[in-house]
């Protein structure tokens, strides 16, 4: 751990040990600013709090990302990685997404590692109670030892801390985490300054004994072969894979929860907090699908060297004598043993909409706020809002423009929309649905979108660049080679075609247009030219699915110019929205709160017509901003 300072005060201070922390303390200390990681237990730096797995359907989308704008994330699960699979296979690109089983300690520890010999970076046990602000500007903050640290810039990442509440049954007590006190002080800071403060939900399962399962009578849930890796900068992934495996509840175990939920806090009123609907607690699912004759559940091995099995799939907060019932009521787990209980936990967050598109606060200069706090769920988008977050205290800092992807830029820049332009009333979760450009926000193309703005900002190295160079100029080459190659209707190509299950050349085609027809993928090329067949997978992959989706790429690109020229029209600094004339009231005072940056922002304010998007646009022209 490198000591940077030894007077209390730094450029950036990142309160919370967590996924955003993590990305937001690595960010600003690479690109030099001498950074101080505050967190309750350095011990739980990288801790994951729920299962032992990163990526999945379009979270997956996010890890390339961080990848590629220069984050860690990837690179700690291709090296802590137990089982790799990508999911959406038999589907087309855009929904295509990565997903890894992790070694939770292994995880935990290389991330604790490499926070600890970051230079620029320092790290301190303690808990923050205060955010002190001077003039709207952030000064720094108050620990509850009564140290006062003093930043340039201040990121927030407490995580499921702010005000946290564990239930088990009709049992609660002040938590962040199970095993974690909570933190008090810092929300009711932050309600002092004025930030609307809402109630959110999430649980987690019982933790289990793998020796106590019969693993004979569940199905197995393998790996690819070869595994692909997260990031660019890993060459390949040579280890042997843990399987998951796969078992269902059943009538039975639906009778016994039914038998609990006079104890369930969240059927009893005391839970107020408003749960994740796409994650649902296991008794919820068994009260609003009381059709469903039985839910999967997913057994993920908590690493290589332990026995702790995560059945992803049943989060409750039931009593414990009805957790271990229901658990004995499924196949494989008849005589299974909890090494932990399951439990729910309520925690604050800060409307988001309270954010700028950069993450830092509309009411306090050099305040940003990352991850969970803004009502988010899952480490994908935690790491996201954190690495963002930290780019943009350290761009704040230098006095340049902060960094903001758009919603065609990435599956960050969703994220980050939604949060500032909508709010949430429920833990948010990342989508390939929410992203009106999935076809152009691949997984597979992640660093072809950003790796030059993660370049310019600082964070990806010369090495990891090189790399990003050569396979974009042998994605071009290749994309030439395959348009002037020519295939001529000779016997031979009329029989490789034949068995193939494809029609027969009656002129010159090139290979390019044979790659075209659905039969055909890139690796039959090589029949016509061998020399393709030495080519990287992912320039044979980029090169497939560019000739193959042309048509619709070139119309989404055609959608993006469109949305970007809406999205360029700014409102000016402190615009009046309520003197424009014509709109509604309600209107007004949806403007007014959020105060959008752009046309095109406002115009995804729920409640914004188009009507009112073409008043907010002539009173632009009248007043001379267009």
């Amino acid at each position: 751990m490198n000591t940077i300072t030894t007077d209390n005060k730094y450029d950036v201070i990142v309160v919370g040990g967590g996924h955003a922390g993590i990305e937001a303390s690595l960010a600003c200390a690479r690109l030099g600013h001498p950074t101080l990681l505050i967190t309750q237990n350095i011990d739980r730096i990288g801790y994951m709090s729920c299962n032992p797995a990163i990526g999945g359907l379009a979270k997956g989308h996010l890890v390339k990302e961080i990848d590629a704008l220069g984050g860690e994330m990837a690179i700690a699960t291709d090296e802590t990685g137990i089982q790799f699979k990508q999911l959406n296979t038999g589907k087309g690109p855009a929904v295509r997404s990565s997903r890894a089983q992790v070694d939770r300690q292994g995880y935990r520890l290389r991330m604790k590692r490499v926070v600890e010999v970051q230079a620029n970076l320092d790290v301190k046990q303690n808990t923050v109670e205060e955010v002190i602000v001077h003039d709207g500007k952030v000064t720094g903050v108050r620990t509850d030892a009564g140290d006062t640290i003093h930043g340039k810039a201040l990121i927030l990442s407490p995580g499921t801390f702010l005000n946290g509440l564990i239930h088990i049954g009709l049992d609660r007590f002040p938590s962040g985490r199970m095993g974690d006190p909570p933190s008090i002080g810092l929300s009711e800071s932050l309600k002092k300054l004025g930030f609307r403060l809402g109630r959110l939900k999430t649980g987690t399962t019982p933790r289990l004994d793998g020796r106590t399962i019969d693993f004979s009578k569940m199905t197995p849930h393998y790996g690819d072969e070869p595994p692909a890796p997260f990031s660019l900068s890993t060459p390949k992934i040579e280890i042997e894979q843990v399987p998951c495996y796969i078992t269902y509840t059943n009538p039975a175990t639906h009778e016994i929860i039914r038998s609990g939920l006079d104890r369930s806090p969240l059927f009893c009123g005391i839970i107020k907090g408003i749960g994740p609907r796409y994650c649902p607690s296991i008794e919820d699912k068994v009260v609003r699908f009381s059709d469903r004759k039985r839910h999967q559940i997913f057994l993920e091995p908590d690493g290589r060297d332990t026995h702790e099995i995560y059945p992803n799939g049943i989060s409750t907060s039931l009593p414990l004598d009805i957790q271990m019932l229901m658990l004995r009521s499924i196949q494989g787990l008849e005589t299974v043993e909890i090494l932990r209980p399951g439990y729910a936990i309520e925690y604050d967050f800060v409307d988001p909409t309270e954010l700028k598109p950069s993450l830092e606060t509309k009411k306090i200069r050099g305040l940003f706020h990352a991850g969970q706090m803004n009502g988010t769920s899952g480490y994908e988008e935690a790491a996201a809002q954190g690495l963002i977050a930290g780019i943009n205290a350290s761009l704040l800092i230098r006095g340049k423009e902060p960094l903001v992807l758009t919603r065609s830029d990435a599956y960050i820049g969703v994220l980050i929309d939604d949060l500032a332009t909508k709010g949430t009333a429920e833990p948010y979760r990342m989508f390939t649905s929410r992203a009106e450009y999935r076809l152009h926000l691949r997984e597979d193309n992640a660093d072809l979108r950003l790796m030059e703005k993660g370049h310019e900002v600082g964070l990806v190295n010369q090495g990891n660049y090189e790399l990003f160079q050569r396979k974009k100029r042998l994605i071009e080459k290749t994309l030439l080679s395959i348009s002037s190659g020519r295939v001529h209707p000779a016997r031979n190509h009329h029989d490789t075609l034949l068995r193939w299950g494809n029609a027969p050349l009656k002129k010159e085609h090139s290979l390019m247009d044979l790659l075209k027809r659905p039969e055909i993928h890139f690796h039959h090329l090589a029949a016509f030219d061998p020399g393709l067949e030495s080519l990287p997978r992912e320039v044979r992959e980029q090169v497939e699915i560019h000739v193959k989706y042309e048509g619709y790429i070139k119309r989404q690109m055609e959608q993006i110019d469109r949305f970007k020229r809406l999205e360029e029209l700014n409102f000016p600094e402190g615009f009046d929205f309520s003197s424009v004339v014509g709109l509604s009231t309600e209107v007004k005072e949806k403007l007014i709160r959020i105060r959008p940056f752009s046309l095109g922002q406002a115009s995804r304010i729920s409640g914004i017509t188009p009507a009112a998007v073409s008043i907010l646009m002539m009173n632009l022209k009248k007043q001379g901003f267009l």
